[in-house]
């Protein structure tokens, strides 16, 4: 799955440079998750960095973006390749 971050989100812009997919940008009210780029970190670390950094526990799993491990290794592997 894709992570989402809820509207507890306090603004705190801890999250957003921890991403290394670029997927967490400043939306119109708190900050918001692409779930096209959101691998939860899979090929870069062992658990999502967003989540690890947020101090109000406001970035759980999209139910709306159901993802496996495999499906979350392939959008890493096509994200990195789009990056050359």
């Amino acid at each position: 799955m894709a992570l989402i971050i809820t509207d507890e989100c306090i603004n705190c812009d801890v999250c957003e440079p921890e991403c290394p997919n670029d997927a967490i940008s400043q939306g119109d009210e708190i900050y918001v998750i692409d779930p096209n780029k959101c691998t939860e970190c899979v090929g870069h670390y062992d658990t999502p960095q967003c989540v690890e950094v947020c101090p109000v526990d406001c970035i759980p799993k999209d139910p709306a973006h159901e993802e496996n491990e495999a499906q979350l290794r392939a959008k890493y592997d096509r994200l990195m390749a789009a990056k050359g």
